[in-house]
């Protein structure tokens, strides 16, 4: 796993007093970055963050990590709204650090005196530095001695100065990267019986879902649910409108399964469309390529769709499920793959794969490849987090979210990578069997 270089480093000590009064001279910021939407680092889970912000915690080898761009040089100057009980003391130190350079300064500055406002959030202001470069950077916060019991409620990080002008932060409770997609165009009214595509994972953090081959019915890949468990998942929808409870959708929408793979646990889904489900718990690894093939078989008013893992340490093609969609009878369309962090929790980690040797086949067996891909985000890529990109790299298509990367691409960027040529040979027997 790639990781960014830690650049221009500024070690910030202050310590605030809970119970001193007076009055603050800390400027008015010019943004306020909500706790909320902060991560907890090194162990996620500590401390815990939610929608309503972060709850106390006790342990200084854990910290929050908040992530922004700032795209003006200039001063910065930093302050911490935090709840702490009166009477109380806490030491806290900020360390600043520039994403993508490998240059480090150290700075020990001197803590400003604030007080409790009467809502009870205190003020907590570091001594002003100077930022020399724009991009991204992280401010990561850890308490290093308390008199209390923990080191109190964080409230938000304020951030003030001429840096700060045009700065972007993702103010929103929601803190996944920005799922991000590829749309592979064809041409008005192909036939697509059978759709061949590869995947190579980069990055591996928990919560990512890399998904090689989808279409209007349903998608295929392979995703890390925990830090013991790794899935093959193939789904497809069923017919009508229910977004929710499949217990509502007409006998005649649902998708029935037709046959699955050794192992391979199917059942029903709802909360994102409904449909079927099935997934093989599999250990794939990172670094390796994986082959996934799908394929559609009409008839009449429904289609079966099929899909297909190829298992390199068996060294053959394996059944994952096939599924009998009614309401369809057609071939696969709407071609397209993805990369999503399903869980927010480590949404700034980086997620990168490479897909290539992307193939189709009419009908009639003729074999075309897929060489150009649009790219495209979610409503999160609008606004919220912008640290995407997709890049060509050969014969592969490189997709990477999250990591808070300089490399940005925009909704609808068309690529083209380079052909390949290595048609797939082995599947013909699994599409005319």
């Amino acid at each position: 796993m790639s990781h960014p270089v830690v650049t221009a480093r500024l070690v910030i000590l202050g310590t605030l007093f809970a119970a001193l009064t007076g009055t603050t001279t800390m400027a008015e910021p010019a943004i306020r970055v909500p706790s909320f939407t902060a991560y907890a680092e090194p162990n996620v889970q500590v401390p815990r963050i939610s929608s309503r912000g972060v709850r106390p915690w006790n342990n200084s080898a854990n910290g929050l990590a908040w992530y922004g761009k700032l795209n003006r040089r200039g001063e910065l100057r930093i302050a911490l709204d935090v709840v702490v009980p009166e009477g109380e003391n806490v030491h806290y130190r900020m360390t600043v650090t520039k994403v993508g350079n490998k240059m480090r300064q150290s700075l020990l500055a001197k803590v400003a005196e604030s007080d409790r406002k009467p809502n009870g959030v205190a003020s907590l202001a570091f001594q002003p530095i100077q930022i020399d470069q724009t991009g991204y950077y992280r401010f990561y916060l850890v308490g290093l001695e308390r008199t209390g019991n923990d080191f109190g409620r964080i409230q938000a990080l304020q951030l003030s100065g001429a840096a700060v002008e045009e700065a972007h932060f993702n103010l929103e409770p929601r803190r996944n990267a920005s799922s991000v997609h590829f749309r592979y165009p064809l041409k008005r009214g192909a036939q697509v019986k059978a759709f061949y595509n590869e995947l190579t994972v980069e990055t591996d953090p928990l919560w990512s879902y890399y998904m090689a081959c989808g279409f209007h019915r349903g998608y295929f890949g392979i995703q890390v649910n925990s830090p013991t468990e790794r899935r093959i998942i193939f789904s497809i929808w069923d017919s009508g409108n229910e977004a929710v409870d499949r217990g509502k959708v007409d006998k005649d929408n649902l998708v029935r399964l037709v046959s699955k793979g050794d192992r391979v646990v199917a059942h029903g889904f709802g909360n994102e469309g409904t449909g079927g489900h099935s997934h093989l718990v599999y250990p794939w690894k990172k670094g390796q390529t994986y082959r996934f093939l799908v394929l559609a078989e009409p008839a009449d008013n429904a289609t079966v769709f099929s899909g297909y893992f190829f298992f390199p340490e068996k060294n053959e093609w394996g059944l994952i499920a096939s599924f009998h969609a009614p309401k369809d009878g057609g071939h696969l369309r709407g071609l397209y793959s993805f990369s999503e962090n399903f869980v927010g929790t480590n949404g700034q980690k980086l997620r990168r794969g490479a897909f290539g040797n992307t193939w189709i086949c009419d009908p009639d067996d003729q074999w075309r490849e897929l060489t150009e891909v649009v790219f495209t985000h979610d409503p999160t890529g609008d606004k919220n987090r912008q640290d995407y990109a997709a890049v060509v790299k050969g014969d592969r298509v490189v997709l990477q979210h999250g990591g808070f990367l300089a490399e940005k691409s925009k909704k609808g960027d068309r690529l083209r990578r380079e052909a390949s040529g290595n048609k797939p040979q082995d599947v013909n027997r699994l599409i005319n069997p």
